[in-house]
């Protein structure tokens, strides 16, 4: 099953990126991606915190230290999976190979879905989005989508101690508060969400 689960309101949808101290420093303190953020290159962005936490290994990995929880506009979140193309070819999706290749290589934004974890990190059984966003589309998500950058490098140190510790419902109980977020059917249907 593929289901985007996120922390989001009425306006705003929260997405998760970890970065090195040099980009996440600035940004953190001008609430929004100023230099040496890089809008020349594709970046990716993450809905599910678990994800990026396995992917980061609770922010330990060299050029992760920092987590950043960036808030966007649900407008520019859903203008992005419009103009996305999944990564593999998908027959629910594509007509054939062909034809998803060719809109893959024009795409400005591309849609990958792997396994969901869990808070020890193990895979579970539904998949989670990752949204990549190429150099076409990183202005529009730098100056129009993003409304605010929040560093949860100390609530993520926080829970890994717990975890370390053996105090697992301690840690769970400070995890961001995500839940199934509503797609149009048409929508859906493009980036191979589970009804």
């Amino acid at each position: 099953m593929n289901q985007i689960r996120a922390e989001f309101d009425a306006r705003t949808i929260v997405v998760y990126q970890a970065y090195g101290p040099a980009i996440a420093r600035p940004a953190i303190a001008a609430r929004r991606f100023v230099p040496p953020f890089s809008r020349t290159r594709m970046t990716w962005i993450k809905p599910s915190f678990l994800w990026l936490m396995e992917r980061s290994n609770w922010g330990q990995k060299s050029g992760q230290e920092h987590i950043l929880a960036v808030r966007i506009s649900r407008a520019g979140w859903e203008e992005a999976l419009t103009a996305a193309v999944l990564t593999s070819h998908d027959p629910r999706v594509y007509r054939d190979h062909d034809d998803w290749r060719a809109r893959f290589d024009a795409a400005p934004v591309h849609v990958q879905w792997d396994p969901e974890r869990s808070l020890r990190g193990a895979g579970l059984n539904h998949n989670s989005i990752q949204v990549g966003l190429s150099r076409h589309v990183i202005e529009r998500f730098v100056d129009a989508w993003t409304v605010d950058i929040t560093d949860l490098t100390p609530l993520v140190r926080k829970i890994h101690e717990h975890l370390k510790a053996g105090r697992e419902p301690r840690a769970r109980a400070l995890l961001p508060p995500e839940k199934p977020y509503p797609l149009s059917p048409a929508l859906a249907r493009m980036i191979g969400a589970s009804a």
